[in-house]
C-alpha cells in the first residue's frame, strides 16, 4: 500500500541526514538556542535602559545597567556587552516611549528565561517589567494595548 522511498531526494538533500551520517552544518541545543536569544533581548534591554539613563540619569537605571550587563555577559560566556556612551539631546525619544520599548523588551526576556528557567534572569527582567511600568502609570502614559 505505501512503499518507502528506497533512495534519497534529489531536492533538498544538502542539508538532511541520514541514521549514522553526520551533518554538513553544525547544530545547537534547544539551552543553546534559548541562551542565544535571552541574551540577546537583554541586550537590547540594556541599550534601551543606556538610552534612559542618558535622558533621565538616576541610581536605580545605572544599578539596573549594570546588572543587565553581568547577565548578558553570564549568557554570553563572559563577554562583555558592547555599550554605547549616549549624550543626553534633542534626538532621543521621550522617556515614556523608552519605558514602554524596555518594558516589551523585558516582557521578552521573561518569557525566554521561563522557557530556559533562568531564575536570576527572570526575577532581573520582571524587576524591570515592574520598573518600567510604575514609570509609565506614573506618567500616565501606561498604554493598554499589549
Amino acid at each position: 500500500m505505501y512503499e518507502p522511498i528506497r533512495t534519497p531526494s534529489s531536492r533538498g538533500s544538502a542539508h538532511s541526514t541520514m541514521a549514522g551520517t553526520p551533518s554538513d552544518f553544525p547544530h545547537r541545543s534547544r539551552e543553546e538556542e534559548l541562551d542565544i536569544q535571552l541574551a540577546a533581548h537583554l541586550a537590547a534591554l540594556l541599550a534601551v535602559t543606556d538610552e534612559l539613563r542618558a535622558a533621565v540619569p538616576s541610581a536605580e537605571l545605572d544599578s539596573a545597567a549594570a546588572r543587565l550587563a553581568q547577565q548578558v555577559s553570564r549568557l554570553r560566556g563572559g563577554r562583555t556587552p558592547v555599550r554605547a556612551t549616549l549624550a543626553a539631546g534633542p534626538a532621543h525619544p521621550r522617556p515614556s516611549v523608552l519605558h514602554e520599548r524596555a518594558h516589551a523588551l523585558a516582557g521578552r526576556a521573561l518569557l525566554v528565561a521561563a522557557s530556559r528557567a533562568d531564575t536570576a534572569a527572570a526575577i532581573l527582567a520582571a524587576q524591570r517589567m515592574d520598573a518600567h511600568a510604575a514609570a509609565l502609570a506614573g506618567a500616565g502614559e501606561l498604554s493598554t494595548a499589549g
